[in-house]
């Protein structure tokens, strides 16, 4: 278990630049560190919000999920982010909207939701920061909804793909087709075909569970 100091040194690594030492230091008294394995969720739907994420190491997916265990990605978040989303739920307080699962193996650290209202009040750069959060993923949504509203699914693939080497730092992506598809909102089928068209066109290679990026 990390004691303040080193969960200072870390948040003053990440947010130094942004929070006052004041609240940098608060926030290192009351944070848990989370350590969390590829593909393990955070957070799910319906969840009642107790902690809030911030990453500090690795990347997270933000998707929405029916009742039907469907599920359509809406952004990411990596080092120095937090969720927009979680926090808008604990700030009105409701059960979460939306599913928080790990890309990768991945640092956290998780703070009290009763600290998130106080810290609006009394700290100037906490409210710039959750503000600028929740512009960045406004515009991460509104990029979503144009991929879905404007692109073809083709399309939509080959972004996804790029968008993936971009978060990971790897031209190898390790993604089942049907992983893909359920980020996509589509089928695995669908997905196999669309892949095979972009391999022939020399945009990928495809091995068993991995698909390497050419053309990136």
């Amino acid at each position: 278990m990390l004691r303040s100091e080193s969960k200072l040194k870390i948040l003053q690594s990440q947010l130094g630049y942004i929070l006052e030492a004041e609240l940098l230091e608060e926030m290192a008294s009351v944070a848990k560190v989370r350590e969390t394995n590829t593909d393990e969720v955070v957070v799910n739907v319906g969840d009642h919000l107790l902690m809030i994420p911030i990453v500090i190491e690795g990347s997270v997916k933000i998707s929405r999920e029916n009742p039907n265990g469907d599920e359509i990605l809406l952004y990411y978040i990596e080092g120095g982010d937090t969720c927009a989303m979680s926090l808008q739920c604990c700030t009105r307080k409701i059960d979460s909207q939306i599913k928080a699962t790990s890309m990768e193996p991945s640092l956290l650290l998780m703070f009290p939701s009763q600290y998130m209202e106080r810290w609006l009040n009394d700290y100037k750069s906490w409210r710039e920061f959750i503000l600028n959060s929740y512009h960045s993923r406004m515009l991460e949504l509104m990029e979503a909804i144009d991929a879905i509203a404007f692109m073809n699914l083709d399309q939509r693939l080959l972004k996804y793909l790029s968008d993936q080497a971009k978060l990971l730092g790897s031209l190898e992506i390790h993604l089942t087709h049907q992983k893909i598809a359920d980020d996509l909102h589509s089928s695995r089928v669908v997905i196999s075909r669309l892949l095979k068209q972009l391999e022939n066109k020399g945009e990928i290679k495809l091995f068993r569970n991995k698909i390497l990026l050419q053309n990136f």
